[in-house]
């Protein structure tokens, strides 16, 4: 099966539209998966062969919205009626320069220049003491390598020139190998036989650092066991700023610190197992909408406008609890960054990400947000993916052989290729990818373009005709003790949420009623179409429609499912057939008025429904990536009425369950008198239906929480938390007014009482808090303590190599499309005088925020010390999330007392579990850094030192307990 023509227009961001009708298969034991190139739409980056001033455009913003087959027909159509064509092009034309605000006429005019200030030369990697071992060796390594060789370290080889979804040239003469980088955030995308993990939202709402944990590392050893060198996950951006942010899934929920310490903990169990893990999207991608550059008909990605507090405090948080942690990579993001693309912007590569945070790891772009070639190696960038530039699959790298010539006609410094490559291979040293017992230097045992088990290497070639083995079928999920999917059905269990359960509706017994009386066996009825297989969990390519139970989001960041189990399927198993008798509808339309009987004569009813979202280079339903609103889909809310109203024929019991990517608003029936319990679930993966099951009969005792605020509308969350759907001009701007002020911070600003709020979960028994005791560790300073000086990175000789070591080696069989790192002839070194970015002659001082991973050693200083006890006071055992605020609320004095801050923010959780009667004491450390705000005129964290800072100890954001002083 050849799954080039699909998986071209895939990879962060091709206009491609999926609709009921249309829905391709994609994976194992699927046929036929992929239309031809001539059916796909026009590319995204068609307009770099054209005049884009002077030529009208090629496609409408509203392009992307149009299944593809359906513009094909419309070409079709066209081809040969000029008058036809005519009209076309002159509604297209009016219409895209009404949707972008008068953009058509504003091609013309450049965008405006970015407002982050520049920020250079980029700080050398190889500066702290956990990476000097590492180093050491890629210094040795890199010191014999030649020009081209450190180029295709640096450069993808283009898409689909490889078997993973990015794949970069070896330096054969010093034995480094090409590196394989792979998707992504819940399991391994276009891999077979390996587990499809609940998502990250799923695992935020566990709340549970051992999960966390666990889960990253079994990701990381199914992508070792797959030949993967590069996993590309986790993700903390987006963060979750607008509720129907198309990828908030991805991510662990909407707050930093539950995102920080969510993805700190799988980044140490992904490279605990040698893979090098990838921290995205660095920074604001926030919504789908616009993200990039023509996707929408626009010649410029959105600009997300983010001020220097809200970007320490918010956006970049989690990031440096990443870099903490020790990520070997970090992926810059599609769009604009206060109007510099963040693939460019030296401010955030240079200046915040391995200056102030001290990344000693590899920045890539995601695939095609570079647009600059020279200017983002000076900027930071240091590695480019796929590799193939401005256009997908052609081939035509910004880098490749154009970053050799830049080096070689003294664009680009010597001294900066080498920090790119070293940063490459000594991350590679720091994972132990250099053992062969590991990593055996082969690659991937798996292709990401076929289900064959013969292929090309390089099927995005016409030149690759040499058919080899490509996919061995190695199941990597794990037996026994050690399979996967236990650590799945855990995380699934433990991160569905219990949100209502009116007169202890929950757990249901397996065997029924609990007496006799009832004279015959209880009756459950279970509904909707979430509850079934639908058509199979991968009918459509990345997951991209909403079809059976969903147990993930679409896009880059899915995978292909080995099995799903259905929650209808798991709960007739669940139930004693001799005593509970369960019937299902998986269907959003039941015949109600056919067959009034099946709803009539049910004792309990269980509704499943569910809400879906992805990324923006795939729509179904009337979904282009980001939500259209915050209600249940394909009918979900009507069906929750129908069957509350009538089941039992008015007198029986109706539990909701609900899937989703994010917040749903419940509010026309969460106060139906018949809706007796609540359920988010979340996106479970595989084992969505043993997870719910388990929860439903009480097997496991609920303990999740939501890693969001569910508001009664999306007007709830404010200005700020709405996707911007129509752009507001040729480069859309998106302005981050609300500052720190998003979900729950923001509707304790604004005294907005939520439906469930922020860290709310219910459970089968209850807890007693007492005793909070709060001690001092150090004394309160204002500043943190001088930056370290740190180690000297590594030297090299940075004279320009010779030409001709650059040169296509004599007899080089090239296949076309292909990006290698080699000039054709000594006369394409043009020499002259490069165009260096304003600043880049100005050196810029080290941040006294930094000297080390994750910035300033003394911001990771305990300051104070935190315990409470925790009683399970219930009838049965539990587990109980823990959650610490803190508030500047008494300081009134000294350098905060003119600050603007939340009324709490979380700054940490701990998950215990407590057998009936028992207690236990939970400890927190609160360090400098969370006891801090970012001073944006001293560049550097800030603790107020007059008055109190309040610690607040409690169940969710809206119940707080006990309240304690530093």
């Amino acid at each position: 099966m050849n799954r080039q023509a699909e998986a071209g227009q895939s990879r962060e961001g091709l206009l491609r539209s999926y609709n009921n009708g249309e829905s391709i298969p994609m994976r194992k034991s699927l046929e036929d998966a992929y239309r031809s190139e001539s059916d796909s739409d026009i590319d995204a980056t068609e307009y770099l062969d054209r005049d884009s001033i002077n030529e009208p455009p090629l496609k409408s913003a509203s392009s992307a919205y149009a299944p593809g087959m359906q513009f094909a027909n419309l070409k079709r159509t066209c081809a040969r009626r000029s008058k036809c064509l005519l009209i076309v092009v002159a509604v297209l034309v009016i219409f895209w320069s009404i949707l972008a605000g008068g953009g058509f006429f504003l091609y013309k005019k450049k965008p405006m220049d970015g407002q982050s200030p520049p920020w250079y030369p980029t700080p050398p990697g190889g500066t702290v003491s956990q990476w000097a071992e590492s180093y050491k060796k890629a210094e040795a390594l890199v010191a014999k390598m030649t020009l081209p060789e450190k180029v295709n370290i640096t450069t993808g080889t283009g898409w689909s020139m490889g078997l993973a979804v990015g794949n970069t040239g070896p330096a054969v003469n010093v034995g480094f190998p090409g590196l394989a980088l792979q998707d992504g955030p819940l399991g391994l995308r276009f891999a077979d036989n390996a587990t499809a993990f609940p998502a990250g939202i799923t695992v935020g709402a566990t709340w549970n650092k051992e999960l966390m944990y666990l889960r990253g590392k079994a990701h990381g050893k199914e992508a070792r066991l797959k030949g993967i060198n590069v996993l590309l996950g986790p993700c903390v951006g987006p963060l979750g700023r607008m509720p129907a942010g198309g990828r908030n899934w991805e991510g662990f929920g909407a707050d930093p610190v539950l995102q920080g310490i969510a993805a700190s903990q799988t980044i140490k169990g992904i490279q605990e197992e040698g893979v090098i893990a990838t921290i995205k999207h660095f920074i604001g991608n926030e919504q789908e909408h616009f993200r990039q550059s023509w996707e929408w008909g626009l010649p410029n990605a959105m600009s997300s406008n983010i001020d220097d507090r809200t970007l320490h405090e918010m956006y970049g948080w989690p990031f440096a609890d990443a870099v903490k942690a020790g990520v070997a990579s970090v992926m810059c993001s599609y769009q604009m960054l206060n109007n510099s693309y963040s693939c460019g912007n030296s401010k955030l590569m240079n200046g915040i990400l391995k200056d102030e945070l001290g990344f000693q790891g590899f920045v890539q772009s995601d695939w095609l947000a570079q647009r600059s070639g020279v200017a983002s190696a000076l900027a930071g960038l240091d590695m480019s993916m796929p590799g193939d530039g401005l256009r997908w699959a052609a081939g035509n790298s910004l880098w490749g052989g154009e970053l050799s010539k830049a080096v070689l006609n003294g664009s680009l410094p010597v001294s900066r290729l080498n920090d790119m490559v070293t940063r490459v291979v000594a991350s590679w040293y720091q994972m132990g990818q250099d053992d062969k017992t590991k990593f055996d230097g082969e690659g991937p045992n798996f292709s990401s373009w076929t289900n064959d088990e013969m292929g090309v290497i390089n099927p995005g070639s016409p030149d690759d005709k040499d058919k080899k083995v490509v996919n061995k079928f190695i199941n990597v999920q794990g037996t026994g003790d050690d399979a996967h999917s236990i650590i799945a059905r855990q995380v699934a269990t433990e991160g569905t949420v219990l949100v209502k359960n009116t007169d202890n509706m929950l757990p249901l017994s397996k065997d029924g009623w609990p007496d006799d009386t009832h004279g015959m066996n209880m009756r459950i009825g279970i509904f909707g179409e979430d509850s079934g297989a639908g058509k199979g969990p991968n009918t459509c390519p990345d997951r991209g429609c909403n079809q059976g139970t969903l147990g993930s989001g679409w896009g880059s960041g899915a995978v292909e499912f080995p099995y799903l189990i259905t929650p209808a399927a798991a709960l007739k198993v669940a139930f004693n057939k001799d005593r509970v008798y369960v019937t299902d509808f998986p269907t959003n339309t039941p015949p109600f008025k056919a067959s009034p009987e099946i709803l009539k004569d049910q004792d309990v009813c269980i509704v499943f429904v569910n809400s879906d979202s992805g990324e923006g280079y795939m729509a179904t339903d009337g979904i282009h990536g980001d939500r259209n609103d915050l209600f249940l889909q394909k009918g979900g809310d009507a069906l929750v009425r129908s069957v509350a109203d009538g089941c039992g024929d008015g007198k029986g019991s109706t539990i909701v369950v609900i899937h989703s990517v994010g917040p749903v608003v419940v509010d026309k029936w969460i106060d139906h008198p018949s809706i007796k319990a609540v359920i988010m679930a979340n996106l479970p993966g595989q084992e969505s239906g043993n997870a719910i099951a388990d929860i439903l009969t009480g097997v496991v005792n609920p303990s999740g929480k939501l890693p969001y605020t569910v508001g009664k509308s999306l007007e709830d969350y404010g200005p700020g938390g709405k996707v911007l759907y129509i752009p507001n001009g040729v480069v859309p701007q998106q302005n981050f007014d609300e500052g720190l002020y998003i979900d729950y911070r923001h509707f304790d600003k604004f005294g907005v009482v939520p439906t469930f709020p922020f860290g709310f979960g219910l459970s089968y028994t209850k807890f007693d808090y007492s005793n909070l005791l709060v001690t001092k560790v150090r004394e309160k300073s204002i500043l943190p303590s001088p930056r370290p000086a740190g180690i000297d990175p590594p030297k090299f000789d940075d004279k320009i190599p010779d030409p001709k070591e650059a040169l296509l080696p004599s007899g080089f069989r090239k296949l076309s499309k292909y990006v290698y790192p080699y000039i054709t002839k000594l006369s394409e070194i043009k020499t002259g005088k490069y165009p260096y970015p304003e600043g880049y002659d100005v050196t810029q001082a080290p941040s006294q925020a930094g000297g080390d991973e994750g910035g300033n050693p003394d911001l990771w200083n305990t300051y104070a010390n935190v315990s409470v006890d925790i009683t399970n006071t219930g009838d049965v055992a539990g587990k109980e999330i823990v959650q610490l605020y803190i508030s500047f609320d008494d300081v009134l004095f000294g350098v905060g007392a003119k600050v603007d801050f939340p009324i709490k923010v979380l700054r940490g959780f701990e998950k215990v579990l407590l057998e009936k009667g028992e207690m236990q004491t939970v400890h927190f450390n609160l360090t400098r850094r969370d006891m801090s705000y970012w001073d944006v005129q001293r560049q550097n964290w800030v603790m107020p030192t007059e008055g109190t800072i309040t610690i607040r100890i409690g169940a969710s954001s809206r119940d707080l307990r006990l309240t304690g002083f530093y």
